[in-house]
Parts: C-alpha cells; structure tokens; sequence
C-alpha cells in the first residue's frame, strides 16, 4: 500500500524481457537503506517487488500481466520513473490510499503549462470512468492527485509547482500513455450498486431503499 506522495525520481538503467517476464533496473536517488530484498516499491505507480540492490540502485522483477497492462514495458533506459516506499504505520498518510495495482492505461491528451504550475487532461479508459468523482482521489503514474473537472472521458487535475518539478509529470509529453489507479472506495462502492442486479445508483433504486420521498 502506498500514499501517492512520490519521495523520489530515478531513472531507468535497463530493462530485459525474457519471454513473457523480465527485469527492471533503476537508478534510486532515493534512500535505500530501509529497502530490504523482497519489500514492495512503487514505480510508475506500479506495485513492484525488489529483487537485488546495490549502492544507489535496485532490481524488480516484471511479469507478463504488468508488461501488458501497464506503461514499464515501454520504457527505455533513462527513462525518468516515480518512486515511492510502501506506507507504514508511522508514515503520514498525505495523499490518499493507493494500492500500486493498476487498472487501465490513459493517454496524456493535453498539458497546459500555467507559470510554475499545470493543468493535465487524461483519457480514461472504458470502463474506469465509473469510479471517478470530481474532487475525489485518483492515482497518475503513481501521483495522488485530486480530480479538478470531468468533461466527457478526460479527467483534468490541477498540477501545483512541486509536483510537476519533482515527478515524472515534468517530462511528460502530450500523447504519453499514463498508468491509472482510481480510488479504491470508488471500486468498493460500483460494486457494491453493481450487484444490485445491474441496476446501478438510479432513482428507483434509492426510492426503494428509502433515501426519497414522495412529494
């Protein structure tokens, strides 16, 4: 579990595919001290688990599933990548809960670069949009980032200077594909109205259930 607070950008220095798997490995710029073998670490926003360290770099494994369904497969050596150490229980929680598994790959339709500061638009995937709200939580590449306006299938979210100097964000270009995870409550509560046989939040569903009256 993670928080969407990015503590660091490192950078790519290979990444292998072997078949339907491979390996990563990065240039922390972080501190590691702390990051043991077999802990979790998020790259990208991606829940990944560190295989091999050395002074100032680390190695994860990728499987077939994450090569596919998300953005790792299609960096390349020195590409810039957030990073964050998995939330314990003594870290402040200054973002939102973020689980490192991603559920849909977006594209970068428009950056607006406002003095310091940014305005981003993503295209969201099928499917996704459901488990967006505006001013609810959402996850880019890892970035907690609150959900500014919804206009059609693109999420605009408001990017303040610290963000875009020290995240991948800064060196993202209109086009770039981006790894999204919506909010987990989001997920909690379509479930919860989906299994109502389909019938979904509805006026008739909350007349039934007590939440209108009539007149």
């Amino acid at each position: 579990m993670f928080t969407g607070i990015i503590e660091g950008v490192g950078a790519v220095k290979f990444i292998e595919k072997m078949g339907a798997f491979g390996r990563i490995g990065i240039e922390a710029r972080l501190n590691l001290d702390e990051v043991n073998l077999g802990d979790s670490i998020s790259i990208e926003g991606v829940c990944l688990t560190v295989t091999a360290k050395e002074f100032g770099s680390f190695t994860a494994d990728l499987s077939d599933e994450t090569l596919r369904l998300t953005t790792l497969g299609e960096l390349k050596s020195g590409s810039p990548v957030n990073l964050e150490r998995p939330l314990t229980l003594s870290k402040p929680l200054g973002g939102h809960l973020v689980t490192g598994h991603i559920d849909g790959v977006g594209v970068l339709k428009k950056k607006i670069i406002k003095g310091g500061s940014a305005e981003i638009y993503i295209s969201m995937p099928q499917g996704l949009m459901r488990q967006v709200v505006k001013k609810g939580s959402i996850a880019i590449d890892g970035i907690s980032l609150t959900v500014a306006d919804i206009e059609g299938d693109l999420v605009k979210a408001a990017i303040i200077p610290h963000t875009l100097n020290n995240t991948s964000l800064k060196a993202k270009k209109e086009g770039a594909r981006v790894n999204i995870e919506t909010d987990i409550i989001g997920k909690y509560v379509e479930k919860f109205f989906s299994a109502k046989e389909g019938k979904g939040l509805t006026e008739g569903f909350l007349a039934e259930h007590g939440f209108l009256k009539e007149g």
